[in-house]
């Protein structure tokens, strides 16, 4: 797929993701909102002789459908350290840093609010996380004023973050463990490592111990959607098989990408955004736990990014990435301030009361505009004065 084709579908991939939490909104705040709850709240059961799933249609989103978005991160991460842009230690310095400040400060922001009061404390990585999908687009919507390389860069420091994310869901977000169902998740795990041993490329192979990973690690305690981590780092990158060489990672990966760009993840948007707009929930981002939230992600996320990555630059750890500016690079970790997909995940898990969780997704949504706004605002200025510049010296000489 080449650049173009690539900038595009991330471009249609964010403004669907939009349009998804923009409709969750409206139907929130109008007549419509009893049967956008009744929908939410829908039981829906899998029951096989005595064995029984039964969940809400949310939950199913949030720990069935999500799978494939942590599946698709674990592709793209695996081909980026073996064979694209993280495969060498210099590539990986610039963005490495710049994810480690930018999950780091937005904690310690949040801490700092919240320190004191264990169950607000349960949200402290809501703010350290960055949303790839809706990131991505404004950089692709700026088009030629963003440099090529800050795109690149912004892409490997979301794949740092999601990396992180999930590190952190597993480590911190993982509820009473279950003997027997970790017996059969490493069962599961063991079949998958086995499959990538013998070079398996059946894709139905996968699916099947896939579908067994995911019901052992649902009965385990351990978040279901870590089964998709597991699965996409199973996949071999590279197989020979009658002297041909083929990639069924990179088709794995390809095939699955528009299903989750634009069907997962504003599926998950929409049953995850609907927010109701009134004066007393706009009182409720002066809490500690929205301000926390708020100001990880539109203070915490620039400053660490762009306070550490310049750190590792003055002190030869790192480089600027090709043909970029300082105020370019700031204009970017503002734009990654924006969380919306991976905090409102992560702030789900946090805080199970309602409430809680609705005043937390309210703060998301403001931290994650209010960086997308002041993000474009600040590139957009950066990127006039690049054209400028680029204008001036291809005019000839009067």
């Amino acid at each position: 797929m080449s650049r173009k084709a690539v900038s595009r579908s991330q471009q249609v991939a964010g403004l669907t993701t939009l349009a998804a939490m923009l409709l969750a909104v409206m139907l929130d705040n109008s007549p419509a909102r009893k049967w956008y709850d009744l929908v939410h709240h829908l039981p829906v059961s899998l029951r096989v002789g005595e064995f029984v799933i039964d969940k809400p249609l949310i939950l199913w989103i949030n720990e069935g459908l999500m799978v494939f978005f942590f599946l698709l991160i674990a592709l793209e991460l695996k081909r980026e350290v073996l064979e694209g842009q993280l495969s060498t230690p210099k590539a990986i310095a610039t963005p490495g840093f710049a994810a480690l400040g930018g999950m780091a400060v937005p904690a310690l922001i949040y801490a700092v609010f919240n320190v004191g009061d264990p169950v607000a404390m349960r949200g402290w990585a809501i703010p350290a996380a960055t949303d790839t999908v809706l990131a991505l687009t404004v950089l692709a919507l700026l088009g030629a004023r963003v440099p090529a390389s800050l795109k690149v860069f912004l892409t490997a420091l979301a794949i740092f973050d999601d990396l992180g994310a999930i590190l952190v869901i597993a480590l911190f977000y993982t509820e009473r463990l279950a003997t027997p169902s970790l017996v059969m998740t490493a069962s599961g795990i063991a079949a998958l490592i086995g499959l990538n041993v013998f070079n398996v490329t059946r894709t139905v192979a996968y699916v099947a111990v896939g579908v067994f990973l995911w019901i052992a690690v649902l009965k385990s305690g351990v978040h279901a959607t870590l089964a998709g981590v597991a699965i996409g780092l199973a996949i071999p990158v590279r197989v020979t098989q009658v002297g041909r060489s083929f990639s069924p990672l990179r088709d794995a990966e390809q095939a699955l990408y528009p299903w989750v760009a634009l069907g997962v993840v504003p599926a998950f948007a929409f049953f995850n955004a609907g927010i109701v707009l009134s004066w007393s929930s706009a009182t409720a981002l002066g809490s500690p736990i929205s301000l926390g939230i708020v100001l990880g992600l539109f203070a915490g996320k620039p400053l660490g990014i762009f306070g550490v990555t310049w750190l590792a630059v003055r002190f030869g750890m790192a480089q600027l990435p090709e043909a970029a500016r300082w105020r370019q690079l700031a204009g970017v970790a503002l734009v990654a301030g924006i969380g919306f997909t991976m905090s409102l995940f992560i702030a789900g898990l946090a805080f199970p009361d309602p409430a809680a969780f609705r005043n937390a997704r309210l703060s998301v949504i403001a931290g994650s505009v209010l960086s997308a706004a002041a993000g474009v605002a600040v590139l957009w200025s950066a990127g006039r004065k690049r054209l400028e510049a680029a204008t001036r010296q291809t005019q000839p000489f009067p």
